[in-house]
C-alpha cells in the first residue's frame, strides 16, 4: 500500500526567526520487497537557531535518515517539517545548509582550495569572491597554507576539516554533520571536537550532528536527542547544563558524567544494547 506524502508546512512567522528546524509527527517508511521498513515514527522536535544538537542512538535507529530528511535528501511519508521557516526543498534551493558526510569526499585530483571552491563554482560566483571565501573558511578550520596540497597529502583529520570548510563556503545558516569523525582515532577525534566547538562559537551556526559516541555527544552539544532502534523514535531530549566554553577536562566533572548517565539510561530504555 502506498502512503500519501504530506507536504511540509511553513513555520509560524512569529517563531521562524527563533526556530531553525521544526518537525511535527514526522514519519518515514521505505517500501521493500519483503515488507515496508519503518525508519522514523512520530518525530516531534524543535531546534533553535544557534543550537548544537546531537542525534545519538544505535545503528539503524534513523539518525542519518532524519538528517537526510532535514537536508531534503529523503521525503517523509507523514507529518510536517520546516527548515528556517520554509520547506526543506526551499531551504535546499536557498543553500540554507552545508552537509558534512562520514567520509571527507574530496576529489583527489583537485587541490584543497579547489575542493573547497567547487560548490562556489557551481553557484557561478566570480573568481575573486571564490578566492576570498576559500581563504576565509580554510582559516576557520586552521588549514591556511594547505591550499595547494592534494587530499592524499593530508591526514584524515585535515581532510575532514577541509570538508567542513567546503560546507561553510556556501555561507549556510545550518551545518548538518553525519558522523564526520567516526573513522578517526580517539586522539584526533578529541582534537577535532575541541576545534569544532571553537568553530561553532566563531560562526554561531546551528549544528545538527549525528554520532554513536556518548562522550562526543555530551561534550559537543547544547541539546542531545536520544533515539530508539527502528522504527526511530525520540526517547529523550536532554538540555545540557555545561558551559558553552568547554575543554576536554570537563569530561572528568560530575556534571558531565551525570548527563552521560542520562544518555546511557535513555539508550537502555530504548533497548539499544540488546538490539544491536
Amino acid at each position: 500500500m502506498t502512503e500519501n506524502v504530506q507536504q511540509p508546512v511553513l513555520a509560524d512567522p512569529e517563531t521562524s526567526s527563533v526556530h531553525s528546524i521544526q518537525t511535527s509527527d514526522l514519519s518515514l517508511t521505505f517500501p521493500a520487497n519483503d515488507g515496508p521498513v519503518h525508519a522514523l515514527s512520530d518525530i516531534n522536535l524543535t531546534i533553535n537557531k544557534g543550537d548544537f544538537v546531537s542525534f545519538i542512538g544505535p545503528s539503524g535507529c534513523g539518525k542519518t535518515t532524519l538528517l537526510r530528511v532535514i537536508a531534503d535528501l529523503e521525503q517523509p511519508t507523514a507529518g510536517h517539517i520546516s527548515v528556517n521557516g520554509v520547506t526543506p526543498t526551499q531551504a535546499r534551493l536557498a543553500r540554507a545548509y552545508g552537509y558534512v558526510f562520514q567520509a571527507a569526499a574530496l576529489y583527489p585530483w583537485r587541490t584543497i582550495a579547489r575542493n573547497v571552491a567547487l560548490p562556489l563554482e557551481i553557484m557561478g560566483l566570480a573568481k575573486k569572491e571564490r578566492k576570498e571565501r576559500v581563504e576565509r573558511n580554510l582559516a576557520l578550520v586552521n588549514l591556511t597554507g594547505f591550499e595547494k596540497k592534494f587530499p592524499w597529502q593530508l591526514s584524515g583529520g585535515m581532510q575532514q576539516r577541509a570538508s567542513i570548510a567546503r560546507a561553510l563556503a556556501v555561507e549556510p545558516d545550518l551545518l548538518l554533520m553525519d558522523e564526520p569523525f567516526g573513522a578517526l582515532d580517539e586522539i584526533v577525534r578529541d582534537h577535532l571536537n575541541e576545534q569544532l566547538l571553537q568553530l561553532w562559537e566563531k560562526t554561531n551556526k546551528t549544528v545538527v550532528f549525528v554520532t554513536h559516541s556518548i562522550p562526543e555527544a555530551v561534550f559537543l552539544s547544547t541539546r542531545i536527542v536520544v533515539m530508539s532502534p527502528r522504527p526511530g523514535r525520540i526517547i529523550d531530549v536532554i538540555d545540557s547544563t555545561l558551559p558553552k566554553n568547554r575543554t576536554l577536562d570537563i569530561r572528568e566533572t560530575q556534571e558531565f558524567l551525570d548527563i552521560a548517565h542520562r544518555v546511557r539510561e535513555g539508550l537502555r530504555h530504548g533497548r539499544s544494547y540488546e538490539d544491536v
